[in-house]
C-alpha cells in the first residue's frame, strides 16, 4: 500500500481513542508486522517494553531478533543502526531521552545523514530515531532537553516532531518507510494526555481530545506537511509538540482571532502552509520549548522574515525557553508557558 492508498483521515478507518503512547506502540506493531526488515533496538526497549513502554509487547509477539535490548551506549545504537540501514535493514533505534542522544552524534551526522550522498546512492540509510524529549515531568537538566534544532541544521536528516496520538502513529509509519534517515522527537509531557501550560491544574486524558481518534490498522501521514489546527485572521501562531497545545489553550482562553499551525515535521518544513497564513495575518508568534538562541524559532523568523516581510504588520515574537540549562527547581519559569505566550500575544495585537 502506498501513502496515496493508504487512509490518512477519519473517514476512511474506524478509530479508537489511544493515548499518544499507545498510538506509537502501535505503529510499530503494524510495520514488524508488514516489512520483516523493520528491527527494534535500543536500551530496555525488549523484555520491558521501554521506560514508557512505548515498545510494550513487541517482543514478545515478534522474538529476539527483531526487537532486543543493547548495552547502554548511545554511539553503538545508532552506528549498529547505520550498518543495519546500510545494508537493507530498516531499524528504528530507540534513544532513551533525548538528552542522551549526544554521544550518538558524530554517527547520525558523519554517517547516516552523508551515507545517501557520499555513496552516489549505492547505500542508504532508512533508519528512524526514535527519542522523547522536552520537558513539563520535573526531569531536569538531563530529562528535559529539546535539541531539534542541531538535528535540522544537518543536511541528510529528517526532523519529525507530533502533537497527537492520531499524528504520532501516521508520521512514525511514514518515517520507517522513508529512506532517509529521520530524527522522531516525542514530546514525553503529552505522551498520555493533552497540556495546555497550567502545571496546578488536573490533568486532562487523551481520552477528551478530538485528536486521540486514531484509525485503525495502516496510514500513513506524509511527512513534510503541516496541519492548520484552527484557521483565523488576527495572528499566526507557528508550533510543535507540546507547544501546540500550550499555544492554543493561551489563544482560546484570550479570545484571539489567531491560526494555529502545528508543523508536525521540521524538516522538511511546509513552508508554503506558513507563508499563506503569515500573508493573511500579517502578524506571527513563534513558540518552541528550547533555548532561544540558535533554536528552531529563530529559523522559522527568518523564513517569515524573507517571505512576507511585506505583509507583515509587527516584528515577530517569539516565545521560547531561556539560555541555561533545563532547571529543576524553576522548571515553570522556563517553560513557554501561558503568561508569556500571552504577553507575546499582547505586544502583536497592540501593534
Amino acid at each position: 500500500m502506498t501513502l496515496e492508498e493508504a487512509p490518512v483521515s477519519l473517514h476512511d478507518a474506524p478509530g479508537r481513542r489511544l493515548t499518544m503512547i499507545e498510538a506509537i506502540n502501535e505503529a510499530l506493531d503494524i510495520m514488524l508486522a508488514r516489512d520483516p526488515d523493520v528491527v527494534i533496538l535500543g536500551e530496555d526497549v525488549g523484555y520491558f517494553g521501554g521506560v514508557f513502554r512505548a515498545t510494550a509487547g513487541l517482543q514478545k509477539k515478534y522474538g529476539k531478533m527483531r526487537v532486543f535490548d543493547t548495552p547502554i551506549s548511545e554511539g553503538g545504537i545508532i552506528g549498529v543502526a547505520v550498518g543495519m540501514g546500510a545494508y537493507g535493514l530498516r531499524p528504528v533505534p530507540e534513544i532513551q531521552f533525548a538528552d542522551y542522544i549526544y554521544p550518538g552524534l558524530d554517527q547520525l551526522v558523519s554517517e547516516a545523514a552523508r551515507l545517501r550522498y557520499r555513496s552516489a546512492a549505492e547505500f542508504i540509510a532508512p533508519m528512524t530515531v526514535r527519542s522523547p524529549f522536552g520537558g513539563g515531568i520535573f526531569g531536569g537538566q538531563t530529562h528535559s532537553q529539546s535539541p531539534e534544532a542541531m538535528f535540522t541544521h544537518v543536511a541528510g536528516l529528517k526532523t519529525v516532531v507530533p502533537s497527537t496520538p492520531h499524528d504520532a502513529k501516521g508520521l512514525l509509519i511514514a518515517a520507517i518507510e522513508d529512506n532517509d534517515p529521520v530524527i522522531f522527537f516525542e514530546p514525553k509531557r503529552i505522551y498520555n494526555g493533552p497540556f495546555d501550560g497550567y502545571y496546578d491544574r488536573p490533568v486532562k486524558p487523551w481520552a477528551e481530545h478530538p485528536d486521540s481518534v486514531v484509525p485503525e490498522g495502516y496510514y500513513a501521514t506524509p511527512l513534510g506537511k503541516a496541519r492548520v489546527v484552527r484557521e483565523g485572521d488576527a495572528v499566526t501562531v507557528l508550533a510543535y509538540g507540546t507547544m501546540v497545545h500550550v499555544a492554543g489553550a493561551v489563544c482560546a482562553e484570550k479570545g484571539v482571532d489567531a491560526e494555529l499551525i502545528d508543523l508536525r515535521t521540521l524538516v522538511p518544513l511546509d513552508l508554503d502552509t506558513v507563508q499563506k497564513s503569515v500573508e493573511k495575518t500579517g502578524k506571527c508568534l513563534i513558540v518552541h520549548e528550547a533555548t532561544r538562541t540558535s533554536g528552531f524559532g529563530a529559523e522559522l523568523s527568518a523564513l517569515v522574515q524573507e517571505r512576507c516581510f511585506w505583509h507583515l504588520e509587527a516584528p515577530i515574537e517569539r516565545v521560547t525557553g531561556f539560555d541555561t540549562p533545563y532547571p529543576h527547581s524553576l522548571e515553570w519559569a522556563y517553560f513557554p508557558g501561558p503568561v508569556r505566550i500571552g504577553e507575546a500575544l499582547d505586544r502583536l495585537l497592540g501593534h
